[in-house]
């Protein structure tokens, strides 16, 4: 009971707090479209930096399987740090994907409950008209985003069953086995890439219609 009282608690805090927070931005001009454009935005900085260090993490890993000499706990040490830089990044584009969820989620209440303050029928079918739009071009930016967010999954997962073996075997034979795995992990980054290059071709037609 206590529990359920909490999360009660809780809840209404941070839905003040967003209440709040969109009444002290609309004060100033700037709008719940004008947020969700902002976030849409942060999110495509998100997932190109997380491009950038996953292909970092996978050069890191060719270079443990390609490693001829030398200390191979440093190699395993930079690998590890490659894994956490990705999970990082992996975590930061979830979170910049939430926000973009949650804004867009009020705008669309609000907008759809602005409906019913039309006298005019004509521009409340237009109005009416345009947010099922901009709804069915959000789908297809959200849809997006989680497509290639699940995408990150594989790959770290993989990349982290290599970290935690070479940990323990830290020897030319276990560098051999590794080899085997650079294929596997190579495709993962590949169609990661591509889906994130997809999601921000499908973020920069959401933002156009919005603008």
């Amino acid at each position: 009971m206590f529990k359920a009282i909490t999360l009660c608690v809780m809840l209404f805090s941070l839905t003040a707090c967003q209440t709040a927070y969109y009444s002290a931005m609309e004060k100033v001009g700037y709008h719940k479209r004008d947020i969700l454009v902002d976030r849409v935005k942060d999110a495509q900085t998100s997932q190109t930096e997380a491009q950038v260090q996953f292909q970092s993490a996978l050069e890191q890993f060719q270079s443990v399987v390609s490693f001829d000499g030398g200390e191979l706990e440093d190699a395993y040490n930079s690998l590890n740090d490659q894994y956490v830089a990705s999970l990082d990044s992996a975590e930061n584009v979830s979170n910049r994907i939430d926000k973009v969820e949650s804004v867009a989620d009020d705008l669309f209440d609000e907008w759809e409950d602005e409906l019913d303050q039309y006298t005019s029928a004509k521009l409340k079918a237009r109005s009416q008209k345009q947010l099922r739009a901009t709804q069915t071009q959000y789908g297809k930016l959200i849809k997006s985003m989680r497509k290639a967010e699940s995408k990150m999954q594989p790959f770290l997962s993989a990349l982290n069953d290599n970290v935690l073996y070479l940990k323990h075997n830290l020897n030319a034979k276990a560098v051999g086995a590794l080899k085997g795995e650079l294929g596997s992990i190579q495709k993962d980054v590949k169609s990661l890439i591509a889906e994130i290059n997809s999601s921000i071709e499908q973020s920069n037609k959401f933002i156009k219609s919005l603008e």
